[in-house]
């Protein structure tokens, strides 16, 4: 039996790197809206958060690169296809309620509620991924950030508009990607 025809690697695993690369970016960026907050402080922490959000996403690439030749090849299937469509609906349905919900909070003088709007709408997109991908660990990050959203604006010092919002986004998801390509995630996940 020619076994070079067959596919090395996990689609799973490489689909979750790829999730992991985004968290690990995304992270970043929170982090950096973070750290851009800690003047005088600013500059060493936001070299600090571009040197990990880097070692993050390389991290993640190795684990794509050891699983994508299973990943492409599983890429055409009529599943795989639907979910790319489902997933594209549900990011493309949080990027617009983003947009619209910080220009109707800018304009009426709530602008301070912004960023929690944005945690809380980025925890809500998980929840449907979550039973998409039939990956648990969704779910976990989804309430987290729900659950930031819905309490920092009452007990960080500053409230709504304190840098405390962006800290904790960006951690949960840069533990969110070291979840997605530790051998944590190589189990089996159970179909939602």
């Amino acid at each position: 039996m020619n076994t070079d025809s067959i596919p090395q690697g996990d689609p799973a695993k490489a689909g979750r790197s790829i999730g992991a690369m985004f968290f690990a970016v995304f992270g970043g960026l929170w982090l950096g809206l973070w750290a851009s907050d800690q003047y005088p402080r600013s500059v060493f922490a936001i070299l600090i958060v571009v040197s990990l959000t880097a070692a993050l996403f390389i991290a993640a690439i190795r684990v794509y690169r050891r699983n994508s030749s299973a990943f492409t090849a599983l890429a055409q299937t009529p599943e795989t296809r639907r979910r790319s469509r489902y997933f594209n609906l549900v990011n493309g349905a949080q990027w617009i309620i983003i947009f619209v919900v910080a220009f109707v909070l800018g304009q009426t003088g709530l602008g301070d509620w912004i960023l929690p709007s944005i945690i809380f709408i980025v925890g809500l997109h998980f929840l449907p991924l979550a039973r998409l991908f039939g990956y648990g660990p969704h779910y976990v990050t989804g309430a987290a950030l729900i659950l930031l959203a819905i309490t920092y604006p009452f007990v960080a010092h500053d409230g709504p508009a304190s840098a405390f919002g962006a800290l904790a986004t960006g951690l949960i998801l840069w533990l969110s990607a070291i979840v997605a390509i530790s051998p944590i995630a190589q189990r089996p996940q159970r179909d939602a």
